[in-house]
């Protein structure tokens, strides 16, 4: 897959995810996978608290700074490019963070359907 050409859950280009904090399994900003990307770090998501809770006593925290990865730490309402599986993990212990679909890479789909990404959807509102 060129990860160029990477289409969204909505069929257009990928859009960047989070530039501050960098994210992405290539740190480029955007929700890029490929072959070397076991966790399919594919959707883009805001963070919550209590999502970042449930991650660290799954055995992936988030949240605490680790310098040594260039990585400081993330807190609620930052954007994170999210592992596929860890996603649906937390959507089935019901602490899923909101996911934004023009930043989320249809790559998702192998692992997690349409009709539940788009439960999750974040919307600005007016």
């Amino acid at each position: 897959m060129d990860i160029e050409k990477e289409k969204n859950l909505l069929g257009g280009p990928l859009e960047n995810c989070s530039k501050n904090p960098l994210t992405g399994f290539h740190r480029t900003g955007k929700c890029q996978t490929g072959p070397t990307d076991h966790g399919c770090h594919a959707i883009c998501v805001i963070v919550t608290n209590e999502f970042l809770e449930f991650s660290k006593a799954n055995g992936n925290d988030l949240s605490t700074p680790a310098p040594q990865y260039s990585f400081s730490g993330l807190k609620e309402g930052d954007r994170w490019c999210l592992c596929a599986l860890r996603w649906k993990e937390a959507y089935d212990a019901g602490v899923a963070p909101m996911v934004i679909l023009t930043a989320t890479s249809e790559a998702a789909l192998h692992h997690v359907s349409r009709s539940v990404l788009e439960e999750f959807a974040f919307v600005l509102s007016d």
